[in-house]
C-alpha cells in the first residue's frame, strides 16, 4: 500500500534516530517517495549524507540553503505529503508540536501538514512518565494526530521501561494499514445514521440534567464510516467537537426527544444505524420557564419521567436489510446487561464497555470494548484510541453481512 505514496519522515534529536535509517529503507523499499526533514539536533545522531543516499533526495533541515539561498517551503511540503511520520519524536519536539513552537523546519512542516501525522515517541522512562509529556501527547492526540505508542524495553540509559521507539517494521505496518483503510470503499453507496454525545434535559432555561459523554466515540465512527465511502448522518447532542471531514451531514440536537425526531426522519433510508449517544433515560416532568431562584425554594424536588428509548423505538420498526448497532456502557454485570439490551432493542450487535476499565469511560481518547452479536458471537479488543476502536467496530458491522 506504500507504493507511490509521498511520505515526510521527520527525525528529531534522540538516540533512537539510528532506527530511522531502517525505517527510511523500509519505506523506500515499499515503493514510497520519502522526503526526510531533520532537526539540527537530529544531525548529531545521524548524518544527512546517509539519509540522502537512502531516500534519493536532499535532506531538509534548515529554512534555506546557506550557500545558494534556496528557500525550503514547509507549506509546499505539507501539501505534497500523503502522510508525515515523526520517528523518533523526543519529549522536546513533542512539546513544541503540542504548543506550536515553530522554531525549526520540522515543526513548521508539521504545523503546515494537510495530511495525517504519525508520531512515534522515544525517550527515557522518567521523561515518558512525566505528567507534562503525558499532557503533550494527549494534546497531540486530541488534535487528530496518530500516536504510535513506544515499547517497554532496554533503554539507552541502561534502564528498562516504557519509552523505546516502536520498531521500524511495526511502524511500516501501521502506515500500511492506514493507507489500506483509506483506500477501502466498502461502504460506498450505504447511508449510515450515527448518534453521538449526551442529551441535555432542561430543568429551567439555565439548568439541565446531563452526563459526561464527550461525543468522541460517535464522531470517530462517523469519520471511519465516511472514510469507507458511506454517506453519514451524524445526529449529535451538545458537544464541543468539530464535524469530521468527509461526506458527513451533522444534525445538532439537545434533548432525547429532539434526537429521536431527528433519527426518525433519517432512519427509513438508512442502511446502518449506530446508536452511540449517551441518551438521558429520564427528563424533568415540568420545565420552568424562568430561572429557579435558590431563595424561592428552600428545598427542590424534581419529578422525572422516562424518555423515549431511541434504539428500541427504531428497532421495532426496522425494515429488512437494515443493520442496527447499540452501545452498553455499564458499571456491573457488563456482558449480561449488554446481551439483554441486544435482545430488548432488536439489535444486530451491541458494543459493551465498562466504567471499571481504566481508559474506557466518558471524555477520554481511548476505549476498551467487547462486541456481542445477535448470533451469540463475542469478540474483545484491548484498550485502543477511539479512532482505532471505530475501525474495529465498523469491521465487525461489515462482518455481519459476510
Amino acid at each position: 500500500m506504500l507504493k507511490g505514496k509521498h511520505i515526510i519522515l521527520g527525525i528529531t534529536g534522540g538516540i533512537a534516530a539510528y532506527k530511522s535509517v531502517s525505517l527510511l529503507r523500509l519505506l523506500v523499499k515499499g515503493g514510497a517517495e520519502v522526503q526526510v526533514v531533520i532537526t539540527p539536533a537530529g544531525k548529531e545522531f545521524i548524518t544527512p549524507v546517509t539519509l540522502s543516499a537512502l531516500s534519493g533526495k536532499p535532506v531538509v533541515s534548515e529554512f534555506f540553503t546557506a550557500n545558494t539561498g534556496e528557500w525550503h517551503s514547509h507549506v509546499d511540503l505539507g501539501l505534497w505529503a500523503d502522510c508525515m511520520v515523526i520517528a523518533p519524536a523526543t519529549a522536546s519536539s513533542i512539546a513544541k508540536m503540542a504548543n506550536g513552537v515553530a522554531d525549526n523546519m520540522l515543526i513548521t512542516t508539521y504545523l503546515s501538514a494537510k495530511s495525517p501525522v504519525f508520531i512515534a515517541p522515544a525517550m527515557d522512562l522518567d521523561m515518558m512518565a512525566h505528567p507534562s509529556t503525558h499532557r503533550n501527547i494527549e494534546l497531540l492526540r486530541s488534535y487528530g494526530n496518530n500516536i504510535i505508542e513506544p515499547e517497554t524495553g532496554f533503554l539507552a540509559s541502561g534502564l528498562t521501561g516504557k519509552g523505546r521507539m516502536e520498531e521500524p517494521e511495526k511502524i511500516v505496518e501501521v502506515l500500511d494499514r492506514f493507507f489500506e483503510k483509506n483506500e477501502n470503499q466498502s461502504l460506498a453507496g450505504k447511508k449510515v445514521l450515527i448518534t453521538a454525545g449526551p442529551t441535555y434535559e432542561a430543568i429551567d432555561p439555565v439548568r439541565f440534567i446531563g452526563n459526561y459523554s464527550s461525543g468522541k466515540m460517535g464522531f470517530a465512527l462517523a469519520a471511519e464510516a465516511s472514510r469507507r465511502g458511506a454517506e453519514v448522518v451524524l445526529v449529535s447532542g451538545p458537544v464541543s467537537l468539530d464535524t469530521p471531514s468527509g461526506n458527513i451531514r451533522r444534525v445538532d440536537v439537545r434533548s432525547a426527544r429532539e434526537m429521536l425526531a431527528a433519527c426518525e426522519s433519517e432512519f427509513d433510508t438508512a442502511d446502518i444505524a449506530i446508536f452511540c449517544a449517551a441518551v438521558a433515560d429520564y427528563a424533568p416532568e415540568q420545565v420552568a420557564d424562568r430561572k429557579i431562584k435558590r431563595g424561592d425554594m428552600p428545598e427542590m424536588t424534581l419529578r422525572l419521567v422516562r424518555n423515549p428509548d431511541i434504539a428500541a423505538t427504531l428497532g421495532s420498526r426496522r425494515r429488512d436489510g437494515q443493520t442496527l448497532v447499540g452501545f452498553a456502557l455499564e458499571t456491573d454485570n457488563e456482558m449480561e446487561n449488554g446481551r439483554s439490551k441486544l435482545r430488548r432493542k432488536n439489535l444486530d450487535m451491541v458494543v459493551v464497555n465498562s466504567m471499571r476499565d481504566a481508559g474506557a469511560g466518558f471524555s477520554g481518547d481511548t476505549n476498551k470494548i467487547t462486541v456481542v452479536t445477535a448470533e451469540g458471537d463475542e469478540k474483545s479488543f484491548p484498550l485502543k484510541s477511539k479512532s482505532e476502536v471505530a475501525a474495529d467496530i465498523i469491521d465487525c458491522i461489515e462482518d455481519l453481512s459476510v
